[in-house]
């Protein structure tokens, strides 16, 4: 009887042991991490942001994520270009940092990023769809990415056994039907196939919305008879309004690609769909009004094919039964100016382009329906994941998790301002850096080319911006000259030269800059 006795209490601490094993290693699991990139899917045209678009946006997957989770009301990129801020994205360092400062840099060969760091740490990596970063993806168990841009229609993807550098199509398979829609099932069967023993960081990055704006049949009738509001600031023809220094990208460049591309299809860069588009006749108002509605109606149509296929791989997590497992992520590589200051395109430190939509879903730590206004950067990304796999912050990594910012739980030396650079100059939209904290921004157009490739030779005379964005959040009136912000702009020059000595980008090494920074007063001193 005693050992009958003995025997039920040692089987009853053995299954306590394994039950408790179990609970154990159920609450360390790693979890899973998809992460959606898409290109110029600005935050005007997400919904979930307000603004004149919201009520005509096709956005129930995005709200369905954001409902799920969190959404950041102040996330930026600090080099407002597709190939920089996807650099960016994957190491968390600064251009001058990663060396990738326009279109055409690949990363260094062998430089750290957060698809390596977590291969390295037992996740099972893989990233489908727009690379756009020249050379071979590195850190990544599993690629299969577009050559540059890539096409909407019959996409091209190349993965290893079929690589080669540069933007180079003839490499590669070609898969029927519109992009959005083949990345997301490549995705999907790549994820399938996975090793359900390890987790996984899939990075799923879409084409879209990148020009030129293409979209399924089935959205091409879309907006057909509607008329889409204009932002304030359409009709905006020239610096001589609102104080800008420099001309931009407009709207009429839009017109005149559709129209070069309706008389010489066959040689240039891409197809517009909806063309031909005639613009003759017009006065300047006209013109710009006709421009507009096909360039937002374009736009969110291709929009809402991104919408669709979020929506089937939320669909997909939960069919798998590891939607409670997985982070989720949707953000864009930087915003896009959709008519505002009478612009398209993006590059420039102005709201509309410097913001970076973001929603993240995570059942097991994430309140669903949360708004975080913290200022995030687009550096601070692979920080978060790596926290998130368990893995301390790397030193490479310039930015900073923001994990507790997502519990509610913002950290009190949590920054208070951003530091941007844009650095491809053109005289239309020049090279520039500055700075932007709660209320104000100031910026510094410096104009100059600095060797970086793709850039124009022409330079541009050095020149300020500064806006009040409490009182002027549609940037209208460059305050620069105004009596009353003087001692903000002052201080706001002395955090300037912080946050570059911070960041580690002096300038130093470029002869060029030495009496452009002295004359500014923007001299980093150690």
């Amino acid at each position: 009887m005693m050992i009958s006795k003995k025997i039920s209490l040692l089987s009853l601490f053995a299954c306590f042991f394994v039950f408790q094993k179990s609970v154990s290693q159920t609450e360390t699991k790693k979890p899973n991490i998809l992460f959606i990139l898409s290109d110029d899917h600005t935050s005007q045209s997400w919904g979930i942001y307000g603004g004149i678009l919201k009520d005509y946006v096709k956005n129930d997957q995005i709200k369905r994520l954001a409902d799920e989770g969190a959404v950041l009301n102040n996330a930026f990129c600090t080099n407002s270009i597709c190939t920089p801020s996807r650099g960016s994205i994957l190491t968390g360092q600064y251009s001058h940092i990663n060396q990738v400062y326009t279109l055409n840099e690949p990363l260094p060969d062998g430089h750290p990023n957060v698809a390596r760091t977590l291969s390295e740490n037992g996740y099972q990596t893989a990233i489908i769809g727009k690379w756009h970063l020249v050379g071979q993806p590195q850190g990544f168990d599993y690629f299969n990415v577009l050559p540059g841009q890539g096409r909407y229609w019959n996409p091209i993807l190349k993965t290893k056994e079929d690589w080669k550098d540069g933007h180079n199509s003839s490499a590669g398979k070609e898969y029927k039907g519109f992009s959005t829609d083949v990345i997301t099932d490549l995705t999907i069967e790549h994820l399938k196939n996975r090793d359900d023993k390890k987790p996984f960081l899939m990075f799923c990055n879409f084409k879209a919305t990148h020009e030129p704006f293409d979209y399924p049949e089935r959205f091409e009738l879309l907006y057909e008879n509607e008329e889409i509001p204009e932002p304030e600031s359409l009709y905006d023809f020239g610096p001589e309004t609102t104080g800008r220094t420099f001309i931009g990208q407009k709207l009429e460049k839009l017109g005149n690609r559709w129209d070069s591309a309706t008389k010489d299809p066959e040689n240039w860069w891409t197809t517009y769909p909806g063309l031909p588009y005639p613009l003759d006749g017009l006065d300047s108002i006209q013109k710009r009004k006709k421009i507009y509605q096909k360039l937002v109606k374009d736009f969110m149509r291709c929009g809402a094919a991104i919408n669709d296929n979020i929506g089937r791989l939320l669909d997909f997590l939960e069919e798998e039964g590891i939607a409670d497992n997985t982070i989720v992520v949707y953000t864009a590589d930087q915003g896009y100016f959709l008519g505002e200051h009478g612009f398209f395109d993006k590059r420039m430190i102005y709201e509309e382009s410097l913001r970076m939509p973001f929603v993240i879903r995570y059942p097991k730590e994430i309140r669903g329906g949360q708004r975080i206004d913290d200022i995030i950067l687009n550096i601070d990304f692979p920080a978060l994941l790596a926290d998130y796999a368990g893995i301390k912050q790397p030193g490479y990594m310039q930015g900073r998790s923001f994990r507790n910012n997502l519990k509610g739980n913002t950290p009190e030396d949590w920054r208070s301002q951003m530091y941007y650079r844009y650095w491809l100059h053109h005289p239309d939209r020049p090279s520039h850096f500055g700075i932007r904290n709660e209320r104000y921004k100031l910026a510094f157009f410096y104009g100059q080319p600095l060797n970086k490739k793709g850039t124009s030779e022409i330079t541009t005379e050095p020149a300020w911006e500064f806006f009040d964005l409490q009182k002027d959040p549609k940037e209208l009136h460059n305050a620069i000259n105004e009596e009353e912000y003087k001692p903000v702009i002052e201080k706001m020059k002395k955090a300037l030269i912080e946050e570059r000595k911070k960041y580690r980008d002096t300038d130093e090494q470029y002869p060029e800059m030495r009496d452009i920074l002295k004359d500014a007063k923007l001299t980093v001193v150690d």
